[in-house]
């Protein structure tokens, strides 16, 4: 990656994520992976309620997550 290159879509939260909320973003996904049955907005709502991302944050992670497990 060049300094030209910059990183977009959910990716780009990830470094703001894991300053703000002390764990690397693999924690995050493997939180996901144990929340598999909800559905993106309830993943979403679950880490604002229970862990207090914002929902920037939970919505970047949960989209990252679900384009790398659903076909």
């Amino acid at each position: 990656m060049t300094m030209n290159d910059k990183i977009k879509g959910p990716a780009s939260y990830f470094p703001a994520i894991e300053a703000k909320y002390g764990h690397p973003v693999a924690y995050w996904f493997g939180l996901l992976e144990s929340a598999s049955a909800m559905k993106h907005m309830e993943m979403v709502n679950w880490l604002k309620a229970d862990h207090q991302l914002g929902h920037g944050h939970a919505n970047a992670l949960v989209a990252w997550h679900l384009s790398r497990v659903k076909p």
